[in-house]
């Protein structure tokens, strides 16, 4: 567990705080991938079952990466992954079946090794259902520590939320 916390600047919706954010018009790109959530994805409540928000932002996160030129294929060949190490999840509000849901994602943290992103989830009436952030590590394949490369790092600055 981290002892200290960064605060960091995060353009807000229509919602409260969290995650120990501050309000600000927009100091980073954010980027932004789609979902129609399926009826495999619900429970007999028609809301998606928790765990499946996991799956949505690996996808979100994965499209994100090939937008920025580095697919996890390519990064693979490359003797590279970016295992998860934490995981944080603020539900909100359900996502039901059929509906059309904006995954946003921007970096919180960037270093040589480390990669830390954000996450909110918005339904097609722009109501914010999820709030996350999952923590990642470079490492080889093996696992060792690893630096990431130095243009994906470049890459991905203008995504990064600036401490305030």
């Amino acid at each position: 567990m981290r002892n200290s916390r960064i605060r960091i600047i995060i353009p807000q919706r229509n919602s409260g705080l969290s995650f120990g954010e501050t309000h600000n018009s927009g100091v980073h790109e954010i980027f932004q991938y789609q979902h129609r959530v399926t009826y495999a994805e619900c429970t007999v409540g028609n809301h998606i079952y928790y765990a499946r928000y996991l799956d949505l932002l690996e996808a979100a996160r994965g499209e994100f990466m090939r937008k920025i030129g580095k697919t996890a294929l390519q990064l693979q060949q490359a003797d590279m992954i970016f295992p998860v190490v934490e995981v944080h999840l603020k539900y909100k509000a359900p996502a039901r079946y059929d509906d059309l849901l904006t995954i946003e994602a921007w970096l919180t943290e960037l270093g040589k090794i480390r990669a830390n992103f954000g996450y909110r989830i918005l339904n097609q009436d722009g109501k914010l259902l999820l709030e996350g952030e999952t923590w990642h590590v470079c490492t080889s394949l093996n696992e060792k520590p690893k630096r990431a490369p130095e243009d994906m790092v470049a890459a991905l600055q203008p995504y990064l939320a600036k401490p305030v």
